[in-house]
């Protein structure tokens, strides 16, 4: 056995403080896939927040089939699906109470930097980036998300959401595919 392993079986066994040294150890990497996939560091930090809670109260059920991680990012990738569908079916009903529009914005954080004109233009590009990501159903821009933000490999991913490579593959086509239409735009000032 690992020393992952062996914390994991410690915080089955209801030790609390191997628990904690899950969560120090994952805290970041499950951030940073939550804030991927919902856009921004609010619900980035509700989603972490639910999914340890959510894997406090199902290790028991977890066999070590899989890596801890990658039951830790599906359950990340699920809690993202489900948040996002009862956020939709609210505003749903919010629009039709009061027949109103009820968008989302989305708001990047940039790096501060001594060149404040760069610095513009990269919270704008990541601004383009975070919306285009939007365009793309929960389970294509998981795939995405996944595969490029968090480096893991096509095996991974496809046990990660439970699914065969080959829909992992057809999946981060089609993600590429709309993202390449969604931010078109730029090629054209590139080639300009």
């Amino acid at each position: 056995m690992n020393d992952e392993q062996v914390l994991v079986q410690r915080a089955r066994n209801g030790e609390m403080n191997a628990f904690r040294e899950l969560v120090e150890q994952y805290k970041k990497k499950i951030y940073y896939l939550s804030l991927d996939l919902t856009g921004n560091h609010h619900d980035a930090e509700d989603l972490s927040q639910e999914v340890f809670i959510k894997a406090y109260r199902s290790l028991k059920n977890f066999r070590g089939d899989a890596k801890f991680n990658s039951w830790l990012y599906r359950i990340t990738v699920n809690t993202c699906i489900s948040q996002r569908r009862k956020k939709s079916v609210a505003a749903m009903t919010l629009q039709e109470d009061f027949d109103g529009d009820n968008s989302s914005q989305y708001f990047s954080e940039g790096e501060s930097s001594h060149n404040p004109e760069r610095s513009a233009e990269a919270g704008l590009m990541q601004q383009h980036i975070d919306h285009a990501l939007q365009q793309l159903t929960p389970r294509e821009r998981s795939v995405f998300v996944l595969r490029h933000y968090n480096d893991l490999p096509l095996k991974e991913i496809a046990q990660v959401l439970k699914i065969t490579e080959g829909t992992v593959k057809s999946m981060l086509f089609r993600a590429i595919q709309r993202l390449q239409k969604e931010l078109a735009f730029y090629k054209k000032e590139i080639m300009e």
